[in-house]
């Protein structure tokens, strides 16, 4: 997210042209660092060969970054490095030539100006905030036949669907045991996310958009949504996670262990092999009513491998930062329902309210 947001500082300011750019520096040391290079990363065209020649260190480009002038924060910025951030996210295969530059030492040392200058500004001040109820929109995407794709009104009740993930999940670790490889490594792949199966919702961002338009992880091109307000009633139980630790206490509390069938897709995209889990959603419903990720809190831990103990990992795969999973019938669907659309010929994707629904 960072480096999105020094990019499009570099872009605004009319530098991400020039050959010594941040932006020419990142796409060359990242091509050089992925390791699909050449296979399922391939660079061609005019000037494709020069450039593979072309040799840029991690840390030609934290020299780059250094230099590159930060404009005042604003809300839009914000957003549209969160949401190239977001999209970026995969739990299902290795770590891209970004991923590890960015990860590279004197790259995250030129990132911390980057942090420190967010962190100054109003626009971020959201991201650590917990729950806010008053709120909650839903989004439902929308297929070119104009087909709702999130069947919202007909949903069965909570329980029912916790009750029975429950034991999907269970039936699946037993089937991955006797089936899949023990080798993390091995070349399998499976269900990655750690969600609940139930309703979610997010707030409205500064220009009265639904975060859920925004922020989606691996996004399908959607130019259509349907957005329905959530009915939140006063004295909701909800579990805030707003980093690593808070994550690791819910599994600690409720765990249901899934290594069998996660533990290649998980190895991938962190490294870590070992016993992993996730919490029992089930359970977790009976002392709370939502759980909320808030957007510190994602940027801090997604993807990530999370300690539970000693033996045994999380991770947080799926989720949207500001997002709330609901696990009991205690909300409800509201009667104001609004479509948007997206149009995707700019810099960068933009939604709007469809004023003829």
């Amino acid at each position: 997210m960072l480096l999105e947001y020094a990019l499009d500082a570099e872009r605004s300011l009319g530098f991400e042209s020039q050959q010594d750019s941040l932006r020419s520096a990142v796409f060359l040391a990242a091509y050089h660092l992925d390791v699909a290079r050449d296979t399922g990363v391939v660079m061609f065209g005019p000037g494709a060969e020069e450039a593979r020649r072309t040799v840029v260190t991690a840390d030609d480009v934290a020299d780059r970054l250094s230099r590159v002038r930060l404009p005042e924060v604003t809300a839009t910025a914000l957003r549209s490095a969160l949401v190239a951030a977001v999209d970026s996210a995969r739990y299902w295969q290795e770590p891209d030539g970004r991923d590890v530059l960015v990860a590279a030492e004197s790259v995250r040392d030129a990132l911390r100006r980057v942090a420190a200058h967010i962190a100054r500004s109003r626009c971020a001040q959201w991201w650590t905030t917990a729950l806010v109820a008053a709120d909650q929109w839903l989004v439902g995407w929308v297929d070119e036949r104009m087909e709702s794709l999130d069947a919202t009104a007909t949903a069965p009740p909570a329980a029912e669907l916790l009750r029975d993930y429950r034991v999907r999940t269970a039936e699946e670790e037993k089937r991955a045991e006797r089936d899949r490889p023990a080798d993390p490594s091995a070349s399998w792949s499976g269900k990655w996310w750690s969600f609940p199966p139930t309703r979610c919702s997010a707030r409205l961002l500064f220009e009265g958009s639904p975060a859920g338009l925004w922020f989606v992880e691996d996004s399908g091109g959607w130019e259509r949504a349907v957005a329905r307000r959530v009915t939140i009633p006063d004295g909701v139980r909800v579990y805030e996670v707003d980093g690593a630790q808070a994550w690791a206490e819910l599994c600690r509390q409720f765990p249901v262990e899934v290594t069998a069938q996660k533990r290649h897709d998980w190895y991938r995209t962190t490294g870590r092999s070992g016993r992993w889990v996730i919490p029992d959603w089930s359970r977790v419903a009976e002392r709370y009513d939502g759980v909320h990720l808030t957007v510190a809190g994602y940027l801090a831990a997604a993807g990530t491998a999370i300690e539970v103990d000693a033996n045994t990992s999380s991770v947080i795969a799926g989720w949207a930062p500001d997002e709330t999973y609901w696990l009991t019938d205690t909300v409800s669907l509201d009667s104001d329902v609004r479509t948007w659309v997206c149009d995707n010929h700019g810099e960068n994707p933009s939604w709007a309210e469809d004023p003829q629904h």
